[in-house]
């Protein structure tokens, strides 16, 4: 059976930006995948940023993020950028700031779609623009004494 693209279903829906946060709370990917439920999502992709124990070759001990006052509006500009170029019918994006250890979540985001090719697309797009466009820094602590500050996630 062929798509028909003309079905409403097959585009994106009126207001898919379903939740952007900036918390010092724990992060949910229950939360984010809740979110972006959609009767005619095809696809849903999921990406989750955690803590890793090591960058550069050096051992990590301790993490913390921390932003400016206006990453929540600038994820929120970035999300409606996806939306504006790929059939959404939901998004959610959610980062963490605060002191963070190794394996906690640092970003959770998800996008859904009428087909999983454009899920995939329009995640990657999310999180790599997040990560390179909106104003939060990690702050990281090695163990040989060592730190090093990181801009833009």
């Amino acid at each position: 059976m062929a798509a028909n693209n003309d079905h409403p279903g097959e585009q994106g829906a009126d207001e898919p930006v379903k939740l952007i946060a900036v918390r010092e709370t724990a992060l949910s990917l229950d939360e984010v995948f809740r979110a972006v439920g959609d009767d005619a999502a095809g696809g849903t992709a999921l990406f989750v940023g955690t803590v890793r124990n090591h960058d550069g070759g050096a051992d990590v001990d301790t993490l913390g993020y921390s932003c400016h006052p206006t990453a929540e509006a600038e994820m929120r500009r970035i999300a409606e950028k996806v939306v504006a170029d790929y059939p959404v019918r939901a998004l959610a994006a959610v980062h963490r700031v605060g002191d963070l250890k190794v394996g906690d979540l640092a970003v959770v985001v998800a996008v859904s779609c009428p087909h999983r090719g454009e899920a995939f697309e329009a995640c990657r797009r999310l999180i790599d623009d997040l990560k390179h466009e909106v104003p939060i820094w990690k702050h990281q602590k090695f163990s040989d004494g060592t730190e090093e500050w990181v801009g833009a996630c």
